[in-house]
């Protein structure tokens, strides 16, 4: 279909029903591999204070989905080419500030332009590679890292040993320059994700270095985030050895793994490929 058609008198936006929701998660399975994030999000998403909107068509198949989770938006928008209907962003605002939008590049465009219409500008935009890996990790050019390397999974008595690196992380690949970094608000992450049991740390000499983690799950596959080496520690393959054993543990799951990488980070893109992972589309967050 085309996006004009999309706009046309048979569909409409409406607020997600406990009725559309076989319809919507139907849909979401079927293009998963592109929408980890907003899978994930959707899947996850509090039921009273995460609204999601979907076009529905008179047959009642659903086209597309905008899905507000935690102030960002994440648009699920299967080929439609402009939002004129406003009102659903409105909806958005007036519950919560959003504070970005995420997703595949184009689409994150498309709802950049409509949010405009309500007075709402971008402050910093982040490009990504999104890759996927659906199969054991590759071993070719195998990196054991640095003697006496030990992965392991933290516990929350290593909190304190783990959530230095976590700032770090915080600070290096998510805060926007405008933003305010919350040392609270990034314990209480790590904290949820240790608890989770979902991450890997790389220690060295009895000293964490190094995390990785899971960061939502969809329907068929884990998204991973949070990859961060202190910096005193890089260079030395551990990123390498702790991205490809994360990345091992997780397929032999039954899933795949999807992750998105800053286009100008080459020393992570080399990582990823260099273990399996496939560039599969274009990713962006903008932050408002």
């Amino acid at each position: 279909m085309t996006g004009k058609k999309y706009l046309d008198e048979n569909f409409r936006w409406q607020k997600l029903k406990n009725k559309h929701i076989p319809c919507a998660e139907s849909k979401l399975r079927e293009i998963e591999n592109d929408y980890v994030s907003a899978c994930g999000r959707f899947l996850s998403r509090n039921l009273i204070n995460d609204p999601v909107w979907v076009l529905q068509n008179k047959s009642k198949d659903i086209s597309a989905l905008i899905v507000n989770s935690k102030s960002t938006l994440l648009p699920v928008l299967c080929g439609i080419k402009e939002i004129n209907d406003t009102k659903i962003l409105k909806s958005f605002i007036k519950k919560k500030k959003i504070h970005s939008v995420q997703g595949l590049t184009e689409e994150v465009k498309i709802l950049e332009k409509a949010m405009e219409k309500t007075g709402m500008i971008t402050d910093e935009i982040f490009d990504y590679h999104l890759m996927n890996l659906d199969a054991a990790p590759s071993a070719k050019n195998n990196s054991s890292g640095p003697k006496g390397l030990v992965l392991r999974t933290p516990q929350l008595t290593d909190l304190d040993a783990v959530a230095p690196l976590q700032e770090g992380y915080e600070k290096e690949e998510v805060l926007p320059r405008s933003g305010t970094f919350s040392p609270a608000a990034s314990r209480f992450n790590i904290t949820n994700i240790i608890a989770n049991g979902q991450i890997l740390a790389a220690e060295l000499n009895g000293k964490l270095v190094g995390k990785i983690n899971v960061s939502a799950v969809s329907f068929t596959r884990f998204l991973v985030g949070g990859v961060y080496v202190h910096p005193d520690f890089r260079g030395l393959g551990i990123a390498k050895r702790m991205t490809r054993e994360f990345a091992a543990s997780l397929v032999s799951q039954g899933r795949g793994v999807t992750l998105f990488v800053k286009k100008n980070n080459i020393p992570a893109q080399k990582i990823y490929t260099g273990i399996g992972f496939k560039i599969t589309g274009d990713y962006r967050i903008s932050y408002y």
